[in-house]
């Protein structure tokens, strides 16, 4: 198998042999990873239950952290799942990786399509699998939503959507996600959308793939999964905690494979993770920060408030040349949006033009940061 580099690696190869400007402090904006404090509470239940160290856990989860993800579920999206319909995960990444694998094992010449820009571990999936890959391309034309094409989905056996949407930040209504079930019912393809992105939202709450589903009569969820993650909800990347949820036949028989992966999480981690699903307070004030370093980029950038994410998808005329200069005169790294997509059948990488910012400081470290990146664009 042959993989592309990550993102990261391609930053690193970008910037290696540039000395950044010493007289700043160094500013990464390149990673979606929240740079708060885990809530206290967490820490105490995972400090409180080391005891747990003792037991082997079981791949299904411990009742307790189930129980604490169906509550989540049924708060947030007003949708009840049964005990079969959900599956605790050793974060998302994991699930990403091995679910195709598992689902396409027996289907010849297997299709799989994805957002494009997208997460990596999608064509990391697509190649460990051999699926040919449909790339769902979102770009300004079409407002970062995927354009529906039923001549290759009809092809589809795996599809993956991720709203809302990293790097671009576009989210889809209830309406256009149920679009999508009603095309994964009508030509038999797997759905899955991932929603780890969910909880992170400015005004309006954005809705599940799940209810989309109940939205056009779908209840048993027939071909529709959704994985979410606590990572950018609670602020605890480290607990690698999610899970994936819907189709309780399909789900069914990926727990048994999932038996034989030996991705478990350990006993404390789960214990912090219940409490974290449990609780709202702590994901309510996290929003407010993020909603807080979006004011501050409408302020200083002039630029539109997202509905969702902690990330900015910003144009400017050269990203690696924009990229290398920010670095090297302002000491902030972003990570340039071509290097986050593939070229379209036109030979347009969709990202290109483009630099992710993931807001992911404090108020005072943003605002310094944004400052930076007006002063580096005014001289373009």
């Amino acid at each position: 198998m042959t993989f592309e580099p990550y993102p990261f690696e391609k930053l690193n190869n970008l910037l290696q042999n540039i000395i950044p400007n010493p007289k700043l402090e160094s500013c990464v904006l390149t990673i979606g990873e929240p740079q708060f404090q885990t809530p206290q509470f967490i820490q105490d239940s995972l400090i409180n239950n080391t005891n747990l160290l003792k037991k082997y856990p079981k791949t299904s989860g411990e009742t307790s952290l189930r129980d604490a993800q169906r509550v989540f579920f049924k708060r947030r999206f007003n949708t009840q799942l049964s005990n079969e319909q959900i599956i605790p995960t050793f974060g998302t990444r994991e699930v990403l990786f091995n679910f195709p694998q598992f689902l396409l094992f027996d289907v010849k010449n297997p299709v799989m399509a994805f957002t494009n820009p997208f997460y990596q571990i999608y064509e990391g999936a697509a190649i460990a699998t051999r699926s040919k890959i449909i790339h769902l391309n979102l770009d300004e034309k079409n407002n970062f939503k995927p354009i529906i094409n039923e001549e290759e989905l009809a092809l589809c056996d795996l599809v993956i959507l991720n709203f809302p949407n990293n790097p671009t930040a576009s989210v889809l209504t209830i309406e256009e996600l149920s679009q999508w079930v009603s095309l994964s019912l009508k030509y038999n393809f797997v759905l899955l959308n991932d929603e780890c992105y969910s909880e992170i939202y400015t005004n309006k709450p954005s809705p599940s793939l799940l209810e989309a589903s109940l939205f056009v009569g779908n209840t048993t969820f027939k071909n529709i999964l959704v994985i979410n993650s606590i990572s950018k909800r609670s602020c605890a990347p480290g607990l690698r905690n999610g899970f994936i949820a819907g189709d309780a036949e399909i789900l069914k028989e990926y727990l048994k494979y999932r038996t034989y992966v030996g991705c478990a999480s350990p006993l404390p981690l789960q214990s912090a993770a219940a409490a974290a699903w449990l609780d709202e307070a702590h994901v309510e004030t996290s929003r407010k920060i993020y909603k807080r370093n979006f004011e501050l980029v409408q302020e200083i950038l002039g630029l539109e408030i997202p509905e969702a994410t902690f990330y900015i998808w910003f144009k400017v005329d050269n990203a690696l040349e924009f990229t290398s200069k920010l670095y090297k005169k302002y000491n902030v790294k972003v990570l340039p949006g071509e290097f986050l997509a593939r070229n379209n059948a036109e030979g347009i990488n969709p990202g290109k033009g483009y630099i992710r910012i993931a807001l992911v400081e404090n108020e005072h470290k943003t605002r310094d940061a944004l400052n930076r990146i007006k002063e580096c664009l005014s001289e373009q």
